[in-house]
């Protein structure tokens, strides 16, 4: 059933599923300092890229296995912007997770708060997610602004519980039900 949502239209993008093509703009945007500091890997490099590419060619439904979804968000010119993922945690009780990464090039665009909206959205309705975590780095001060302005909750904040790139780091747990969803812009 979610193969059948997608790609999906918001007022400036367009969120489908990656293809083979997409390799380019993944290396681009994840062998990035700036991309790369947050997350639990190091900056990708070719071979990695292609690895993570086939993985994500597989996250198409919350439906079946691999319970997961990994979308490209593109402008109205089909430029990548950015990606957003959404996996099942608990599958019998649709307990998900959300994720995004933007291209630094896009900053201040907006384009992941109305990207990761409509996934929210979705998720709430024909996807029958229940609930929606998200976990982030502490120190990624722009995903955690980017996550209450969507109307997570900050639920948590673990210290120190993360040994990642040679430190100990902190954790922001946020999470949301669909009724914590802000109403639909009408713009």
């Amino acid at each position: 059933m979610n193969d059948a949502i997608f790609p999906v239209y918001t007022r400036r993008l367009e969120l489908r599923f990656h293809v083979a093509e997409d390799a380019a703009d993944l290396l681009r945007v994840y062998s990035q300092e700036p991309v790369a500091r947050y997350l639990l890997e190091e900056r990708w490099d070719e071979e990695y890229t292609q690895e993570q590419l086939a993985k994500r060619l597989l996250r198409t439904t919350l439906d079946a296995e691999p319970h997961a979804l990994s979308l490209v968000v593109a402008d109205a010119s089909g430029r990548y912007v950015g990606d957003l993922a959404l996996w099942l945690t608990d599958v019998e009780h649709r307990q998900a997770e959300i994720g995004w990464v933007r291209d630094p090039q896009c900053a201040g665009l907006g384009y992941l708060d109305e990207a990761a909206s409509e996934l929210l959205r979705l998720a709430f309705g024909p996807l029958r997610v229940h609930r929606v975590a998200a976990q982030m780095d502490a120190r990624n001060t722009a995903s955690a602004a980017l996550a209450e302005r969507l109307g997570f909750r900050r639920e948590g904040h673990l210290i120190q519980d993360l040994f990642s790139k040679g430190e100990y780091t902190d954790t922001f747990i946020y999470g949301m039900l669909a009724r914590d969803l802000p109403a639909k812009d009408p713009a």
